[in-house]
């Protein structure tokens, strides 16, 4: 069997994040699981070999790179269909949450969040119509959706009427190389990124929804009402918009106590969030939210928040406040920084929790997708 995978989050060199490594992890473990069959990777862009995984992975390049709403045009609605009917594989899978209109392969198109519909203002204003326009002819034209969580699902029902019979969750995970540290390891952590000090972590890229001007005013609320020696420590690329953040950071009392370390290596996020006094998510929407079960994993207590998708990733195994509310953030970094045995409960819930979720797991799910799309099972 063919099958053709839009692979253009598959970027070079080191920048996965979210979608980018959702694909990178799910099918990474697919093509090796299913040697039998052959994957046309379409890249948008020249690929880093190291995205080949495996001998039946063909790569194919197409122009032009998708990385503007016109081009996103072009290359979905040109290259990609093009591509697809003259090749005709047998499914199309999408994991980045577009497809192509102009092809009769069936699609299968992963969706991870409709966050642009609930907040607009966050999006630009010709990627927000090229989203409003397009995402809900992608839904009803796939032949599959996949939802990275029941929060996600329910909102596919309910914005664009989606049955449900169409719609499987398919969960992100956590690598196995996120996993505690022991004492001493933690303590030289902290000596290299925070002066030795306690820290709260956030981890993310600094966009609108990330909530991080809220983050800031609470973590500067907290400082002022309790006199800890806690820092605060914002590891992720500047995104989109994020003007407002760093003003609410230059207006800060305590912003001594805030280091941005931009873009960390994967062993120095494993060994930032084990050390972390508490790793804290605190976004206003979030489709999944990875770094809750990245953190879990590695022994981190979590405060997240209290809407969308997040509870039910942290699973009852992390703080929850209104992200909405500087003061209930606040009140969550006060308990967590006073509260030794809270913490000790939310790690070992959270080590729990994370046993839940499973790349192999979600390869396999996805699979198991293939098979029944490719098979025409699909409920009427």
């Amino acid at each position: 069997m063919n099958i053709a995978v839009n692979v253009r989050f598959l970027l070079p060199g080191d920048k996965l994040e979210g979608i980018g490594r959702f694909t990178f992890e799910t099918l990474s473990r697919l093509v090796r699981q299913h040697p039998e069959h052959t994957f046309h990777f379409l890249f948008d862009r020249a690929y880093d070999p190291r995205y080949l995984f495996a001998d039946n992975v063909v790569p194919h390049v197409l122009q032009p790179p998708a990385r503007h709403p016109f081009l996103f045009v072009a290359w979905f609605e040109g290259a990609v269909a093009v591509w697809l009917n003259k090749n005709r594989p047998a499914v199309f899978l999408s994991p980045d949450g577009f497809t192509t209109l102009r092809t009769r392969v069936p699609r299968i198109t992963v969706i991870h969040d409709l966050a642009f519909e609930h907040f607009p203002q966050d999006v630009g204003w010709l990627q927000r119509r090229y989203y409003h326009y397009f995402t809900p002819k992608f839904v009803q034209a796939s032949a599959r959706i996949l939802a990275v969580s029941e929060a996600t699902k329910q909102d596919l029902t309910q914005t664009y009427g989606t049955s449900p019979d169409k719609i499987r969750v398919v969960y992100n995970a956590a690598d196995a190389h996120f996993r505690p540290l022991p004492a001493d390891e933690q303590q030289d952590v902290r000596s290299r990124f925070s002066a030795g000090a306690p820290y709260f972590l956030f981890v993310g890229a600094l966009q609108p929804r990330k909530n991080l001007v809220s983050l800031l005013r609470a973590f500067d609320q907290f400082k002022a009402r309790t006199g800890s020696a806690a820092k605060l420590l914002i590891v992720g690329r500047t995104a989109w918009k994020a003007g407002p953040m760093f003003d609410a950071y230059q207006q800060m009392q305590h912003r001594a106590a805030v280091h941005l370390t931009g873009r960390v290596t994967d062993v120095e996020l494993v060994q930032l969030y084990a050390a972390a006094l508490a790793t804290v998510y605190v976004p206003y929407f979030e489709g999944f939210g990875i770094p809750i079960i990245e953190a879990q994993a590695c022994a981190s207590p979590v405060l997240t928040s209290n809407c969308s998708s997040m509870p039910e990733v942290a699973g009852g195994a992390a703080l929850l406040v209104d992200p909405l509310s500087v003061d209930s953030i606040a009140t969550g970094l006060t308990r967590l920084d006073a509260e030794p045995a809270l913490r000790a409960e939310l790690v070992r819930k959270g080590l729990e929790n994370v046993r839940r979720f499973s790349w192999v797991r979600s390869a396999e799910q996805i699979w198991q997708n293939i098979v029944e799309v490719t098979a025409r099972r699909l409920p009427e």
